[in-house]
């Protein structure tokens, strides 16, 4: 097994790592955590991983509990993170953050998630996570990036969906990624738009993921599905069941993701898709999207949000997870009946043992890292400019390229075939052993810029 230990696991589930009194940092809210830090006269505040001590250290000793925190043995999303930043936005008074892991493949590039937290640890354990899982899935990707997550903790929806106050935010976290010189890379996640990258965007240059009319890739929502549909193709080959012609699918959601799936699976003369959705808005517009190739092919239903998880119960070919995380668990696992299960939803697994238990009933899932890598792969190249049928897109999908979906999925596949063990620890083995490799120009630039910016005195700037 790989020495990285990757927690997959929903942020709801995550178990207690240093139980504190109520005025432990932990335990504070977000908002609550920016007046702690106020009270003691600090605007920023980082961990930086020190390689000479293998150790972390803090910015500040009014933050200990943070270091301890990142020490912990039992902190499981905690894999020497090579640097914590955060900031309390000027205008905003929001709680700003970016995680950077390894950084070895390059320059950590991963989305900016603007969520609402119960606990510091939440915010915390949730950024740890998905930095590790970003560079994980760069490096299965063939990227050279190392693990980014910026993450901003919302004040709640009624401030967030102002658009003064919004705009605000996005115009502090833009200023507080130009002071991190580089040392990470954001993009478009959960709760952003491209029009709020765009913002981002006017107070930094490094930001992807903005609009194509300012120079970006715009909504990665295409290559993302064509991806899904890609690693469909790969798991049937691999298990030598044919092609999708004729296969019924069933997709949990009906958002953009899936409608390119839906699209590509149509053209492809699927037998039969049926798919659900909890926004009745958005049911209409996908019939509308498909009225003239449905031909009776495609099968939509909403459903109440209680009862959203009863769709992974339909029998079919291929299961497709493509709204909700964390949908894989003990209570939904006994009732799938499918063969394989590929989507594009994010940490789709309650935990790691839940891959165990689909492998035992004779499951056979693509892990979530590997066959929706689309989003970061086209925000990673922005820079290198724009190319119609771009051939650093295209290799992705191809069945030559080594790193390719096709090849990643059918070596993940065979690794755990080989090895007795589930796709996922295969995937995290591969991708653990790709992630250590260094970027063939600028090894260790990241990690550079992250000490230039703790010795020249970042937190007090």
């Amino acid at each position: 097994m790989a020495s990285v230990n990757l927690a997959i696991r929903n942020v709801k589930h995550i178990n207690k790592v240093l139980p504190k009194g109520k005025h432990s940092i932990l335990s504070m809210r977000p908002g609550q955590f920016v007046e702690y830090m106020k009270t003691n006269d600090l605007k920023r505040c980082s961990v930086i991983h020190d390689g000479t001590n293998m150790s972390s250290q803090v910015s500040s000793p009014e933050l200990r509990e943070l270091q301890e925190f990142c020490s912990s043995e039992n902190n499981q999303d905690y894999s020497k993170h090579e640097g914590l930043f955060f900031e309390i936005g000027p205008r905003s008074d929001a709680l700003l953050g970016a995680f950077v892991w390894r950084t070895n493949r390059g320059q950590p590039c991963g989305g900016v998630r603007l969520w609402e937290y119960d606990t510091m640890q939440d915010y915390l354990s949730d950024g740890l996570r998905l930095s590790q899982g970003m560079g994980l899935k760069s490096a299965l990707a063939g990227l050279w990036n190392g693990g980014g997550k910026g993450v901003i903790a919302s004040p709640g929806k009624d401030k967030e969906s102002d658009p003064d106050y919004r705009r605000k935010i996005l115009l502090d976290y833009g200023d507080f990624v130009t002071s991190l010189n580089g040392a990470y890379i954001g993009a478009e996640d959960a709760g952003v738009t491209v029009a709020d990258m765009d913002v981002i965007f006017e107070r930094t240059r490094f930001m992807t993921c903005i609009s194509e009319s300012k120079g970006g890739s715009g909504n990665p929502s295409t290559a993302t599905g064509k991806g899904i549909v890609c690693a469909m193709e790969a798991t049937l080959d691999f298990l030598g069941e044919g092609t999708l012609e004729g296969k019924t699918v069933v997709s949990q959601g009906a958002g953009n993701v899936a409608k390119v799936i839906f699209d590509n699976l149509l053209d492809m003369d699927v037998g039969h898709i049926h798919a659900t959705d909890i926004n009745e808005q958005q049911l209409d517009r996908t019939e509308k999207m498909f009225a003239h190739k449905n031909h009776g092919r495609l099968t939509l239903e909403q459903v109440p949000k209680e009862r959203a998880n009863e769709v992974l119960s339909m029998p079919c070919d291929i299961l497709s997870p493509n709204a909700l995380g964390n949908v894989l668990n003990e209570m939904t696992i006994p009732t799938i009946q499918s063969k394989i299960v590929c989507g594009a939803a994010n940490n789709q697994l309650g935990k790691l043992a839940d891959n165990k238990s689909m492998m035992d009933r004779g499951i056979t899932y693509v892990v979530d890292f590997l066959c929706n890598r689309m989003g970061i792969v086209k925000c990673a190249n922005e820079t290198y400019g724009r190319l119609t049928d771009d051939p650093a897109l295209l290799q992705h999908f191809s069945k030559e390229w080594p790193h390719s979906i096709w090849n990643v999925t059918h070596e993940v596949l065979a690794t755990a075939q080989d090895k007795g063990i589930t796709p996922v620890e295969a995937a995290i083995e591969i991708a653990d052993r790709e992630s250590q490799k260094l970027h063939p120009i600028w090894p260790y630039r990241a990690r550079k810029i992250i000490e230039n910016l703790n010795m020249e005195g970042w937190v007090d700037a």
